[in-house]
């Protein structure tokens, strides 16, 4: 069962959109949003447990509004 759903994440701090969980290759996460780009860093995990985990904390990084903002042409 998928906890993501659980997660509540508030609007972009750059731009107010909405962010979104994002997962690369089955080993780390991030959280983007979807009209600006800005996005945390990506954080590992290994398995089920470490996958939630990662995701709350960058959750947690998101709502504690810790991005990076993508610059113009990226």
């Amino acid at each position: 069962m998928d906890h993501f759903a659980e997660i509540d994440l508030e609007d972009c701090p750059c731009c107010g959109g909405v962010g979104s969980i994002e997962e690369e290759g089955g080993w780390c996460l991030y959280i983007q949003c979807v009209d600006c780009g800005a996005r945390t860093a990506e954080l590992s995990y290994q398995n089920e447990a470490e996958r939630q985990e990662a995701a709350r904390r960058a959750a947690m990084n998101w709502n504690l509004r810790k991005v990076i903002s993508p610059g113009p042409g990226e």
